[in-house]
């Protein structure tokens, strides 16, 4: 019966996807955007299930879009495209041979998973694309919020959920991705304040911060408001930075009225150091890692490392090793991790070359906080990848129209 009814979505849906990314491309990756973000492979799997197979049709969908940009557009030379290193560590895997469990096909399918946020590097995109996807990366979370209001009033899901008693909103997903989708939001928002949008801009971005204190996140708390804080400084917004430094004192102050939200009840309770159990996910990765250290075990090992029929990922709900430095040293050994932060540091060096002052310095110090994040979070691989490489392809394109502020 599961498999009537995702038949009878997704044929109907896929077609109308197609015929809307031909004739109307702008409007399509906007949408795509708004779709990756209210996470339709948590609440959708609720409704039908098939979970692998809503993944695969919105990765599939990015897919489509590229090709049709491509062909509309154009495709432009991006010799440092990070795409390339996947692509290395994906043939020295074939080479040294692969981590026990992992298929020649599940590899092929990581490496085309791991590479696709990058491909709309290689692309033209036109104006109104840019415009569509800065817009859309400012006010989606909002959006995501909303529609997880609009589920919940229907009885379809519940936006939000206690751990340990306190609240982790996650509106129509789960609450570490709608974190990972604001803290894009507060970057995008940022960078158009920057570039001389209006001040509105920064309420915006007060709005994402805000959503990321809902769903209990600590690492995107932290690094929003850091980034936050030294856009600020560098504009001379000293009563702007003074209001905040005001309300993280009073928030400090009334901490134990204030235990509902996770992130000051973790640090209440002195538990902010234990990393939600990474450090139990932590030594497979680096054993992994040690075993093959120069040419890795090939893409895709990272997803059978731990099994997921293992009790340690049926204990903690996940697989993955929230460290994208270990994941990818065991994939690609240190010739692939290698390979792979330089590849980045020269797009980001490159991309952003193009850009007036302040936008480069702010794409650089947004890079820096992503090194940070990926040190305790999946920020390759996990659907906030999609979206936040597509901005950033997005932005390093801007240079090439006269800009101006996303409305």
């Amino acid at each position: 019966m599961k498999r009537i009814m995702l038949a009878t979505l997704l044929i109907p849906a896929g077609i109308c996807a197609f015929v809307l990314t031909c004739r109307l491309p702008t409007l399509a990756c906007a949408l795509w955007v708004l779709v990756l973000e209210t996470s339709p492979d948590f609440w959708l799997d609720r409704l039908i299930g098939h979970h692998e197979a809503i993944i695969a049709a919105m990765k599939a969908f990015g897919l489509l879009l590229a090709a049709v940009l491509a062909l509309r557009a154009g495709l432009r030379a991006d010799r440092y495209n990070p795409a390339w290193a996947f692509f290395l560590i994906f043939c020295t895997g074939l080479m040294h041979g692969l981590y026990p469990g992992l298929s020649l096909p599940g590899s092929a399918r990581s490496l085309l998973g791991s590479a696709a946020p990058f491909l709309f590097g290689f692309l033209r995109l036109p104006a109104p694309v840019v415009r569509a996807v800065k817009c859309c990366a400012i006010l989606a979370p909002a959006a995501t919020v909303g529609f997880g209001l609009a589920l919940a009033l229907a009885g379809c899901d519940q936006m939000y959920e206690f751990e340990q008693g306190a609240l982790r909103l996650g509106a129509s997903g789960e609450p570490p991705f709608l974190a990972g989708f604001a803290l894009i939001g507060v970057y995008a928002g940022l960078l158009e304040f920057l570039a001389g949008g209006a001040t509105l801009y920064l309420g915006v971005t007060g709005l994402n911060l805000v959503i990321i204190l809902c769903t209990g996140a600590r690492g995107p708390l932290l690094l929003g408001l850091a980034v936050t804080i030294a856009v600020l400084a560098r504009q001379g917004r000293l009563r702007l930075l003074a209001a905040l430094g005001a309300l993280l004192s009073l928030t400090v102050m009334f901490a134990p009225d204030l235990t509902l939200f996770r992130v000051i009840d973790l640090a209440r309770l002195g538990e902010a150091e234990s990393l939600s159990n990474r450090a139990l996910v932590w030594p497979y990765f680096q054993h992994a890692f040690a075993a093959s250290p120069f040419f890795g075990w090939g893409i895709g090992a990272g997803k059978v490392i731990i099994p997921l029929t293992s009790p340690l990922a049926a204990e903690l709900g996940t697989n993955a090793a929230h460290n994208e430095y270990l994941r990818i040293g065991a994939e690609g050994g240190a010739l692939g991790l290698g390979t792979l932060l330089l590849s980045l540091w020269l797009w980001v060096k490159r991309g952003s070359a193009a850009l007036a002052p302040e936008p480069r310095w702010f794409m650089r110090l947004v890079f820096c906080a992503f090194a940070l994040h990926s040190v305790t979070d999946n920020t390759l691989i996990a659907t906030t990848s999609s979206v936040f490489f597509l901005w950033v392809s997005a932005v390093f394109a801007t240079a090439s129209y006269p800009t101006k502020p996303a409305t």
